[in-house]
């Protein structure tokens, strides 16, 4: 599992906003960040990485977070897929690759297991 230090939790849209470098909006400290990391190359855009994901994990994206973690750029993005299987799946967010995935349903079937 992944070790936070120092995390920046942006709701999809504002981030979305952000990534397609619209207007300029009024932002916190975090918010001005991760744009930053977006404008300078660092962060790919969330529509960009919502394609991909569509792709590579079909589902609906029920929440993103961008987290700062030492020195890299984490999106930790959950997931409500087929058959009601939740997901949390973290990509590095300047190429998009899967990072570390983790199914709820096979850890709650699991725990169900270990309880019988």
């Amino acid at each position: 599992m992944l070790k936070m230090i120092r995390t920046t939790r942006l709701a999809p849209g504002l981030l979305l906003a952000l990534a397609l470098a619209g207007a300029p909006a009024r932002a916190d400290s975090d918010h001005d960040r991760a744009r930053a990391a977006v404008v300078a190359g660092q962060v790919l855009p969330l529509g960009t990485v919502l394609e991909r994901l569509a792709r590579e994990h079909p589902g609906q994206v029920l929440k993103v977070e961008l987290e700062s973690e030492h020195g890299r750029w984490i999106y930790e993005v959950r997931l409500l897929q087929s058959g009601g299987r939740l997901t949390k799946l973290y990509l590095d967010a300047a190429t998009g690759e899967t990072l570390a995935r983790r199914d709820k349903e096979r850890d709650r079937e699991r725990h169900g297991a270990e309880r019988r």
